[in-house]
């Protein structure tokens, strides 16, 4: 049996760092990764780099900012760097065995980066012609195309419980997989392994059992900013998000949060099997867990839902690391509040790992002494660009189009419930944080400078259109759909509401 430690990566899709029991939340039921937290390290401020799938996973598996992968939109047909070393490809050069489960999102669909091979779950993303494993698991078990007949999409919050028997459900055969994979490994070689977990993302279709779980849970209400109450005074890219998703009533929005929540909990169970299954084979004392998520969800605060966006729930995200036994890197019981992103992992767990750390990674070991004193953050181009500058205490979140700022204080105010951008007390901090945006601006974003000044981009009003395909909705998969190239549809829009 190698000597070497082990690597768990856990990741799932959509899972804001406040949604945890270990970090107060009121409702949330996730006891395994409370004492996995409580059992090393937990990062409070962890940031997505770029709070949406395909970005924060090129970040994620190369180790490198947007800037320097090529992605700060969505670009479903941008093949990963082949010049920048991914995570897994560096593992196997050091003798890892390496092993991906769920969901990758990377284009071609089946391209390993690196891994020696991925089982994978891509949500019914058939339009490139790939057929995943899961579906083909469906296919095994009796029920062939049939993922997407509960009618719930992928990109909004109606939801109802899984149509489909509990061994099915997409946690549970991911769950399984890693499982099975960690059983199958070779015992003379360290394993690096990537479970990627594909909720709370939606569609929101737990099961019913943790529904259940929350109908005597009283579920916490959405908040609101005083900047946000005024849908008319907000900038146009918050216009658009508000218009396209904010049209749940309360009775909606409250099954939409209690669905997310039982998603959350059924994961959080399911790694519990992964963890025995670890103990079980005698490698849980010599293996690193790292539990994360891409980015968030608003889940209706400040009237917004979904991601891509710098607010709290949508950008802050966790990270909970438990080293192997006995290694003071990590601790326990440990909380570390300093500035850390997805571009961190990759040297955090090279370095607890004894690899050497490519020169082409751009973060920083998390568990070294060096810190970051604020991070710069960003999504989208043209009209919808908004920039995020983070420090110790404020937080900066800008929109190119009318060329808004907005600041926050993260002490005093975590909810993000008042703006301070106007506020006089407050105008150093606002400068001292521009000039830190300024200074990272690139390519087509240089054009908002005038004379070393911000300007932007000139204001304009988002007019809503159709959702005739009700936000990426999928249909029937047997027999197979054709593969077309369609484009994954996001919830952005441009000012005549064309989605």
């Amino acid at each position: 049996m190698s000597e070497r430690p082990n690597v768990l990566l856990i990741s799932t899709d959509h899972w804001p760092a406040s949604l945890l029991g270990v970090a107060d939340h009121p409702a949330i039921q996730t006891p395994t990764l409370d004492e996995l937290a409580r059992s090393g390290t937990r990062f409070t401020n962890c940031y997505a780099e770029c709070p949406v799938c395909i970005p924060a996973r090129r970040t994620l598996m190369t180790g490198t900012s947007p800037r320097t992968h090529g992605d700060r939109v969505f670009k479903e047909l941008l093949p990963m760097p082949t010049d920048i070393p991914t995570m897994a490809q560096t593992f196997r050069n050091a003798g890892y065995q390496a092993y991906a489960v769920g969901k990758l999102h990377v284009y071609p669909q089946r391209n390993r980066i690196g891994f020696d091979d991925v089982i994978l779950d891509e949500e019914g993303r058939q339009q490139y012609g790939a057929v995943d494993d899961f579906e083909l698991f469906l296919g095994d078990q009796g029920y062939p195309g049939q993922h997407f007949n509960h009618g719930m999409s992928n990109n909004e919050y109606s939801m109802r419980p899984w149509h489909l028997p509990e061994q099915t459900h997409p946690t549970n055969w991911a769950t399984n997989a890693m499982c099975r994979t960690i059983k199958r490994r070779d015992p003379e070689r360290p394993g690096f392994w990537f479970l990627s977990y594909r909720h709370p993302h939606p569609p929101l279709t737990p099961l019913q059992t943790y529904l259940d779980l929350y109908r005597d849970i009283e579920i916490d209400s959405p908040y609101m900013g005083e900047w946000a109450a005024d849908s008319e005074a907000l900038p146009f890219s918050l216009q658009a998000k508000r218009e396209v998703d904010n049209k749940l009533n309360t009775t909606q929005v409250h099954m939409a949060r209690q669905a997310f929540y039982a998603l959350c909990t059924h994961i959080d169970h399911q790694i519990r099997v992964v963890i025995g299954t670890l103990r079980e084979e005698g490698l849980l004392d010599n293996t690193i867990i790292l539990f994360t998520s891409d980015h968030g969800d608003m889940l209706g605060n400040h009237g917004l839902w979904a991601k891509r966006l710098f607010y709290e729930n949508s950008a802050n995200i966790p990270l909970i690391l438990a080293g192997v036994k006995g290694d003071d890197r990590v601790g326990h019981h440990r909380v570390d509040d300093r500035l850390v992103g997805w571009r961190d992992i990759m040297p955090t767990l090279l370095d607890l790992a004894g690899i050497p750390i490519p020169e082409t990674v751009e973060g920083i070991s998390m568990v070294g002494k060096e810190k970051r004193d604020w991070c710069y953050c960003e999504i989208d181009e043209g009209v919808h660009a908004t920039r995020m500058i983070r420090d110790g205490r404020y937080k900066l979140v800008y929109y190119a189009t009318g060329n808004v700022r907005q600041l926050f204080d993260m002490q005093e105010d975590p909810r993000e419930l008042q703006n301070l951008a106007g506020d006089a007390g407050h105008a150093d901090v606002l400068e001292r944080l521009t000039g830190h945006l300024i200074s990272q601006l690139y390519n087509e974003d240089t054009a908002w400078m005038r004379n070393g000044a911000l300007v932007g981009l000139p204001e304009r009003t988002f007019t809503p259109g159709p959702n005739k395909g009700l936000t990426s909705q999928r249909g029937v998969h047997w027999p197979q759909p054709p593969a077309t190239n369609m484009p994954q549809i996001e919830w952005h829009g441009d000012a005549g509401g064309n989605r």
